[in-house]
């Protein structure tokens, strides 16, 4: 065999290679530069231990998960506690909200960071409104709510569990009802101004035995976001993101592969 033959051969095997490079560059990008972070943010009355469970499921599959603790005391102060959290993600993030949180996600997910957003059972409000005020046109089953002469919220304790944890083992649901956080009731009232939603991927988790916030409400929500992937799960109630935690991981894992 010649030098001409080798040349030529060498030459061939080299177009070939990058053939197949050129043939797959979805798959190139998405090893190189793929969403690896998500941010996990709690609602209101609990904290970020929650996501435990979530949190264990998506960082075994080699994601890097982050939790927003937020402070509970004015609306601005919990956007501005999560893009906080989101500063910290070393690329693209999946933004993650549960009930109250989902009205400071829709907030928070203008950062350019955000490749998309999840709500699991949490408001997304519209341009000019608040989840209080929508609350109103879908009221929701709970009785639980006590609301404090100094402006903060609380459930009542004895009727915490079948308010927000239904479906929750009853020591569980009680820990939660005695560890509960109080929230300023200022929070709810907030009045959405440029939702990320409009510009951002969604995806929705409906939690259909939901007390704390009407069903119907949530899916409203999610039609008019245009979710994805819009998932409903029988029988969850307000605490769906621990009593289905798989089911959420599988939610989050859809938007991180944006399907």
């Amino acid at each position: 065999m010649n030098s001409n033959t080798n040349f030529h051969i060498r030459i061939s095997a080299i177009l070939v290679i990058c053939m197949i490079i050129a043939s797959a560059p979805k798959l190139y990008a998405q090893d190189s530069a793929g969403i690896r972070n998500v941010v996990l943010v709690h609602g209101a009355f609990v904290n970020g231990s929650g996501w435990q469970q979530v949190y264990e499921i998506l960082t075994k599959k080699g994601y890097r998960v982050s939790i927003a603790q937020t402070t509970l005391t004015t609306f601005e102060a919990d956007v501005a506690t999560v893009k906080r959290v989101i500063d910290l993600q070393a690329g693209p993030c999946i933004l993650v909200g549960h009930s109250y949180r989902g009205a400071v996600i829709t907030i928070a997910g203008n950062d350019s960071k955000v490749a998309g957003l999840v709500y699991i059972a949490a408001h997304a409000p519209d341009e000019g409104e608040s989840e209080a005020a929508n609350g109103k046109i879908f009221p929701a089953a709970y009785k639980s709510l006590i609301k404090g002469n100094d402006g903060w919220d609380y459930i009542d304790p004895k009727m915490f569990a079948a308010d927000f944890s239904g479906d929750l083992p009853k020591s569980k649901a009680d820990f939660m009802a005695y560890s509960q956080t109080p929230t300023a009731d200022v929070v709810f009232h907030a009045i959405i101004k440029n939702p990320a939603w409009k510009t951002k991927s969604v995806w929705y988790m409906v939690a259909k035995s939901d007390r704390i916030i009407n069903p119907e409400l949530e899916r409203m929500y999610a039609k008019r976001a245009n979710s994805i992937k819009t998932v409903e799960v029988d029988g969850a109630s307000h605490s769906v993101y621990i009593s289905h935690a798989k089911q959420v991981a599988d939610l989050i894992t859809l938007a991180i592969k944006g399907k």
